[in-house]
């Protein structure tokens, strides 16, 4: 907490209001730690530290158990499809390191996981305190063959390669340089947001539809064949087609779905509440539309996990299901096959 809690009022009520983040390294690997809040009002601070996480860990108190706290957590790192989940069953000083507490409590929360769809559950017994299983494994728990919560977080495979997704590129900015030495080069930038491109690569340029040739790859100022997620390129096409900024370029064989009506799971962040016929502006990749909010059939209660039918609005922190209709077509990936295209931000205005 002396780390991770820098706000003056984190530190007078003793909990976590904002995501802190901390940057560390050992030999083996470079991190980012995104310290979240657990509290229910804070929800949406939660999820925004969820939504680029490849691993989570969940901590727990060995006298409590799984409480509605952890199931919260468990359903929102369900929620964003985080590979990686950690069951760090802490304070075992405090309940004699037995392993019949750790093996209750471990159980309980991998049903629940599993039942949540969470594709991968490690816990570990830990005492903070003691430093027992955090970085050297415990004299205390010699009945746990398991690694330790470093030893672990050194070795974990980032399961969620997104070179091997769908290639896609939401383009940025058109480069036109008018120079004497270029007098006719038109290059279309951005951050590959998935995927892999490269020179000769067929490819369709979205929402027109309209398709052609990979001719040149640039990165850093040099020629390339090949590039992948998450390098910032500028592609090079065979015929000038009419690109602009907010359009996507994806491979011709594998372009995704454009549609004007899309139903997602949204968290509200906003103050002011979410109701149906809202007006919005949707931001998807570098592509901001117009949009209306034109039903909310359910509200997720994350005690439970059931769902409240027909709501009529979504309150700060509420996380829901929407169908939004936009003003023009945008080409939606669904959330499991991309985290970064199957995603959006509503507006607003």
């Amino acid at each position: 907490a002396l780390l991770t809690d820098g706000l003056r009022a984190e530190r007078e009520q003793g909990i976590t209001i904002d995501v802190a983040y901390r940057y560390f390294a050992t030999p083996r690997r470079r991190f980012i730690l995104a310290d979240t809040p657990g509290h229910v009002q804070y929800t949406r601070n939660m999820v925004t530290g969820a939504s680029t996480a490849e691993l989570t860990v969940i901590l727990v108190d060995a006298r409590n158990g799984v409480v509605e706290q952890t199931r919260r957590h468990a359903a929102i790192a369900a929620l964003l499809r985080v590979p990686h989940v950690v069951l760090a069953v802490n304070k075992m000083d405090l309940a004699g390191y037995q392993e019949p507490v750790f093996a209750a409590i471990a159980e309980e929360f991998t049903a629940y996981a599993t039942e949540l769809g969470v594709p991968e559950v490690t816990a570990i017994p830990i005492s903070a305190l003691a430093g027992d299983n955090v970085v050297e494994p415990s004299a205390h728990m010699d009945w746990y063959g398991g690694p330790t919560v470093l030893e672990h977080l050194e070795t974990v495979p980032v399961s969620h390669d997104l070179t091997r997704c769908h290639a896609r590129l939401p383009v940025q900015y058109v480069i036109r340089p008018q120079s004497a030495e270029h007098p006719d080069y038109r290059g279309y930038a951005g951050q590959i947001a998935a995927g892999t491109f490269r020179v000769g690569d067929d490819i369709t340029v979205l929402p027109s539809g309209r398709t052609t040739t990979v001719t040149g790859i640039d990165l850093l100022g040099k020629p390339v064949d090949v590039a992948w997620t998450p390098q910032s390129v500028t592609l090079l096409l065979a015929d000038d087609i009419d690109i602009s900024r907010g359009d996507m370029i994806v491979p011709a064989r594998d372009a995704p779905d454009t549609t004007q009506d899309l139903e997602a799971t949204v968290c509200h962040v906003a103050d002011e509440p979410l109701t149906v016929g809202h007006r919005v502006l949707i931001k998807h990749g570098t592509r901001t539309v117009k949009a209306i909010v034109k039903d909310i059939p359910s509200r997720l209660t994350l005690d439970d996990l059931s769902l409240h039918p027909h709501p009529g609005r979504l309150n700060a922190n509420d996380i829901g299901r929407v169908t939004i209709r936009t003003a023009e077509p945008l080409p939606a990936d669904t959330y499991a096959d991309s985290r970064r295209t199957g995603s959006f931000i509503l507006i607003d205005p």
